[in-house]
């Protein structure tokens, strides 16, 4: 697969999308123009690009996921092909060296990717929808000429946000930014930063006035080469061991006032914003996980015998199965909808909210599910279910744990219901 091929089907799907027409290739009958489509139906050349995705996990991720895990290592070779097939700069306008495709695509782009190795989705899934978003949204147009065709082509970035001491509660970061002429001054540390072993590229969150609380969050842009910035050693984590996750210090870091990200100030309106277009990643790529468990796991239940039958014909069984993958289809829907209200304009922050609490409790269940039904073989490594199953635990914690969407759930609907007395 090479990135000419992907980008054009990126660049057909932009094209042929639309509630009106994207979905002529597969329409079920002959009024399809005069009907809202079913949200999970894919034009054409959307589902041409996720095979090519699909290729790719199979052909390049797959045969090293084991090893990966195991060495809590992503191979270059994964980052290097991700890069070479166009996965890292998906909604960055062509005009910067990336796809230009929409944010629907590159929600398919993770989901694909997680079926095979949830750690490639999030290094693929972060890197897009947090940091290179935020500089697509929010960056001076030299900014993005500096820093967006290197994070297309072979540069990492990352999201700076969480410390130890705010996480959930994340505008109570503690590092700051002191005015120092026509520089700023940052020192802090950061905590749980996905991709921060090999990026080479940080949007750092810091209070620039601490009186003002989490109006003077400002947001700046700081290479990995800058005099006072340090990477700590790697996360000995549960699960998407291959994905990089450490603690980066800040050591009187001294930038330019042109490295501000966006507006003085801003930066807590800019990470709200982002993050609520992440946590639908974040579903994108637990619905991913569920899917290639539930895919792996199946057939070896219609080949196991047992009393003189297959698994998958005992009735209880039948069920759990049943169940679960009902649960992946909701899960999925609920991903898919948020995605598409985004792409359209439509306020979607209780969607996103909801999508990411359903599908990694879905995540978690149904790979639960599937290491029980595999029995002994899967409590071992040779089968993929014990993996997904670790994995799955992040799903519920980061991008927001599950109480806080729960909690954003909850005033959402309080706020909808106090318009409506």
């Amino acid at each position: 697969m090479s990135f000419k091929v992907l980008k054009k089907s990126f660049l057909l799907s932009r094209k042929s999308y639309s509630t009106a027409t994207a979905f002529v290739t597969s329409r079920p009958s002959e009024d399809i123009y005069d009907r809202t489509p079913p949200v999970t139906l894919l034009s054409e050349n959307e589902n041409f690009f996720v095979e090519t995705v699909r290729k790719f996990s199979n052909n390049v991720v797959k045969p090293l996921v084991r090893e990966m895990d195991k060495n809590s290592k992503m191979n270059p070779i994964v980052t290097k092909g991700a890069f070479e097939n166009g996965l890292m700069g998906l909604h960055v306008p062509e005009e910067y060296g990336g796809s230009g495709s929409s944010f629907f695509d590159a929600m398919l782009v993770i989901e694909e990717l997680a079926k095979t190795d949830p750690s490639v989705s999030a290094m693929v899934g972060i890197h897009n929808t947090l940091p290179v978003s935020m500089i697509i949204d929010h960056g001076s147009e030299e900014q993005k000429l500096k820093y967006l065709p290197s994070l297309c082509s072979d540069s990492l970035a990352s999201f700076c946000i969480s410390e130890s001491g705010a996480g959930s509660d994340a505008f109570a970061l503690k590092t700051t930014a002191k005015k120092d002429g026509y520089h700023y001054l940052i020192s802090g540390s950061k905590m749980w930063i996905t991709n921060s072993s090999e990026a080479q590229v940080f949007v750092v969150f810091a209070n620039v006035d601490p009186s003002q609380k989490y109006k003077g969050i400002t947001c700046f842009i700081v290479e990995r080469s800058q005099e006072g910035v340090s990477v700590c050693k790697e996360e000995d984590k549960l699960g998407i061991r291959a994905s990089s996750t450490c603690q980066v210090n800040f050591d009187n870091v001294r930038v330019h006032e042109s490295a501000i990200l966006g507006e003085y100030g801003k930066g807590y309106k800019y990470a709200i914003e982002c993050l609520n277009a992440g946590r639908i990643a974040i579903g994108a790529q637990m619905i991913g996980l569920a899917q290639g468990c539930f895919d792996q796991t199946i057939p070896y239940l219609q080949q196991r015998e047992q009393f003189g039958q297959r698994l998958i014909d005992f009735q209880g069984l039948q069920h759990q199965i049943a169940q679960a993958r009902t649960e992946i289809e909701a899960a999925r829907l609920l991903v898919y909808n948020a995605a598409r209200m985004k792409e359209y304009g439509i306020p979607y922050v209780r969607q996103a909210a909801m999508a990411k609490l359903f599908a990694s409790q879905v995540a978690t269940s149904t790979s639960a599910q599937c290491v029980k039904w595999l029995g002994g073989v899967g409590f071992t490594k040779d089968f993929p279910a014990e993996k997904f199953y670790r994995d799955a635990m992040i799903g519920e914690i980061y991008e927001g744990t599950s109480n806080i969407q729960l909690n954003t759930i909850a005033k959402l609907i309080d706020n909808e219901y106090k318009l409506r007395a």
